[in-house]
């Protein structure tokens, strides 16, 4: 499945800089406003040591892992929802993506000018927050007057929707996170497309020579308090970390005390926000992960390879990736009793590898 990831924030925050790192895609990086109109799109494979785990037993002639496509869109302004700054285009852009990745910026720098002279998390995110809620208080507003039509015209069965959608007003109104509004409220947000009501992660674009600020700290309790952990990093280590070699890096990770690059971190949570899962495939000319929600049967996961496989489906095989890795046969597994043969409703778990069979 398609997975958009959109990187948003004030200009001059490193949102390109990130993207870049994330996906190599090579996106204009300028000290200036506006920099990037058009959002750029770049796809980034998804850390997965089980895909290589299974490489190394099924010897395939291709490896694919899971990806996460991210989105660079352009910086957002104070009144971005009233259009300026070209806010209306991009917060357009941002109803289009599964999650939001907000880069706060932490890092002083004299030669890229911040928007507001100064550094400051807690007014940063807050400006975008409003942005975003200005902008579905408005588009809850229009369909308000929509619906009041409705009813003038005798159509009864909207009232209750007039109910939820002045439930959603007062919340924004509020300001009430509409991520915690019940399932009736979330079901509606998410059918208007409303933009604070998707998953967020915030990333922390950090100094190289990074020190714990009191900034920080106190942006980092407000987003506990929101129930948020924020992914600190410093693009411009997470840039030349993406264009090091293998060997380099790990001289760099063993200098530092590092496992992992922070942007693998980023990704692996992107991932975990959206609610997401894997299950695999593996054989002679590929061993690959795919993407699936999690709760998906295994007639949706077999769509995810082929329609075809879907529509004809009749029974799927399915082995738990740790028997797999243990026996490293599918013969021993059989002999075992270990594969389960299951229907179009079996819902899938992580770690799944399957074999799905169909007319």
């Amino acid at each position: 499945m398609s997975v958009k990831c959109g990187i948003v924030g004030l200009p001059n925050v490193g949102k390109s800089t990130i993207f870049n790192a994330l996906s190599n895609a090579g996106a204009e990086i300028a000290n200036y406003p506006f920099c990037t109109i058009e959002p750029n799109i770049g796809i980034a494979k998804v850390p997965d040591k089980r895909v290589d785990q299974l490489a190394e037993i099924v010897k395939p002639a291709k490896i694919t892992h899971p990806v996460v496509q991210f989105v660079d869109i352009a910086g957002l302004v104070k009144g971005a929802s009233s259009g300026e700054g070209l806010g209306n285009q991009f917060l357009s852009h941002i109803r289009e993506v599964n999650a939001i990745i907000h880069v706060l910026r932490a890092f002083s720098d004299p030669d890229v000018v911040h928007s507001y002279g100064t550094v400051d998390l807690l007014r940063d995110k807050e400006i975008i927050d409003t942005e975003l809620m200005l902008a579905d208080l408005s588009t809850v507003e229009k369909q308000i007057i929509k619906t009041e039509k409705m009813i003038k015209a005798g159509n009864k069965e909207t009232k209750e929707r007039l109910l939820l959608l002045n439930e959603i007003k007062n919340m924004i109104e509020q300001s009430k996170s509409l991520r915690s509004a019940n399932k009736n409220l979330l079901n509606l947000s998410k059918e208007l497309f409303l933009l604070s009501v998707k998953p967020i992660i915030y990333v922390i674009n950090v100094d190289d020579n990074f020190i714990e600020t009191e900034d920080i700290n106190a942006i980092k309790q407000s987003l506990k308090e929101e129930g948020a952990k924020p992914v600190i990093l410093s693009g411009k280590i997470e840039s030349e970390l993406a264009e090091m070699e293998n060997d380099e890096k790990q001289l760099f990770f063993d200098e530092l005390g590092l496992t992992e690059p922070a942007l693998d971190r980023l990704i692996k949570i992107s991932y975990e926000t959206l609610d997401l899962i894997t299950f695999y495939t593996a054989g002679p000319k590929e061993a690959r992960g795919w993407t699936i929600k999690r709760g998906a049967t295994a007639k949706e996961a077999a769509g995810q390879i082929h329609s075809d496989i879907e529509k004809g489906f009749i029974k799927a095989q399915i082995i738990k990736f740790d028997d797999f890795i243990r026996y490293k046969s599918e013969q021993v597994i059989k002999e075992k009793g270990l594969i389960n043969i299951v229907g179009k409703d079996y819902i899938m778990a992580d770690g799944d590898m399957a074999n799905f069979m169909f007319k």
